[in-house]
């Protein structure tokens, strides 16, 4: 992944009069990454994309995005970048196509019909490009509303609750959208969201929020090594077991055709395996507890 920082905020502090929403916020995003924006509701997730946009400006504090700050250089940053709001930002008296060529035009697309054909054919929208957006299922309006932000091939892609409002179908599929954008054309992708199991398998890092502040960064690896105390191993096998003691480790539970077992470094995973595999076969192990919402937990009672 190239390292290239395309982002880059330095203790940046926002307020509405007396009431301070962001507070000395510094990170760096890098050209390919899919970054999650993470916290509970008015944490600053949108405050945060909106100053990054340049639709605000911070109070103290630098921003650049590709070098330049969004609030002088707002056309040059704004061509180079595309955004979904949780509303999508559509227009519902008019046609998916209709929409799709107003964003163009303001955009300057050279082109726009052969570009106008490519997304609503890669976004499942092809059918109904001549359908009023009114009439659309939430789905199809976020669908449209990822299209009208990639209209002018942007290099990085804003999306706030991406998956708000959708059902668990419609949002694997815009997930999966999102992680081919950024496989085929290198898009880096800024993802602010509350639901933390969505994103878990796509984000490569995470940064987390709270009360506008930036309490903890990382990749799951990273965030599990640090904020792991004990590690529970849940293996699939047929051995039983009549002791809470098997050759040193700890049997925490058992259940018909699953053990699981403490264990207090990640390195004695792999003992403990290779330990059972001499007595009963293993047909699946899983470390439980490494998933983001638990780490997101286990920081925010550690550090809030």
């Amino acid at each position: 992944m190239d390292r290239t920082p395309v982002i880059q905020l330095e203790g940046v502090t926002k307020a509405f009069k007396d009431t301070v929403v962001i507070t000395d916020l510094s990170f760096s995003i890098s050209r390919g990454e899919i970054v999650g924006l993470l916290g509970p509701n008015g944490s600053g997730k949108t405050t945060t994309v909106r100053l990054i946009n340049g639709v605000l400006a911070p109070s103290n504090g630098s921003i650049h995005v590709f070098e330049q700050d969004p609030m002088d250089e707002s056309t040059d940053v704004r061509a180079r970048t595309g955004v979904l709001t949780e509303s999508a930002g559509l227009y519902g008296e008019m046609s998916a196509e209709q929409n799709l060529a107003f964003f163009a035009r303001i955009y300057g697309v050279s082109h726009p019909e052969s570009r106008i054909r490519e997304l609503l054919r890669q976004f499942g929208l092809e059918e109904h490009r001549n359908q009023k957006v009114e009439t659309f299922s939430t789905g199809m309006k976020k669908r449209l509303g990822i299209a009208k932000a990639l209209i002018h091939r942007p290099e990085v892609l804003f999306l706030d609750e991406p998956t708000s409002g959708l059902d668990p179908e419609a949002s694997r599929d815009l997930l999966g959208y999102i992680r081919e954008l950024n496989e085929k054309d290198n898009v880096t992708v800024v993802l602010a969201t509350h639901l933390l199991k969505e994103v878990q398998d796509l984000c490569h890092r995470f940064l987390f929020l709270h009360e506008g502040q930036l309490i903890e960064t990382g990749t799951l690896r990273e965030l599990a090594d640090k904020y792991m105390q004990t590690f529970k191993v849940r293996v699939e096998t047929d051995l039983m077991l009549e002791t809470s003691n098997y050759h040193g480790y700890r049997l925490d539970c058992m259940e018909p055709g699953f053990l699981t077992f403490i264990v207090e470094t990640k390195e004695q995973v792999p003992m403990l395996l290779r330990r059972l595999l001499q007595d009963a076969p293993i047909y699946s192990a899983e470390i439980l507890g490494r998933d983001l919402e638990t780490l997101y937990f286990n920081v925010r009672r550690r550090l809030v």
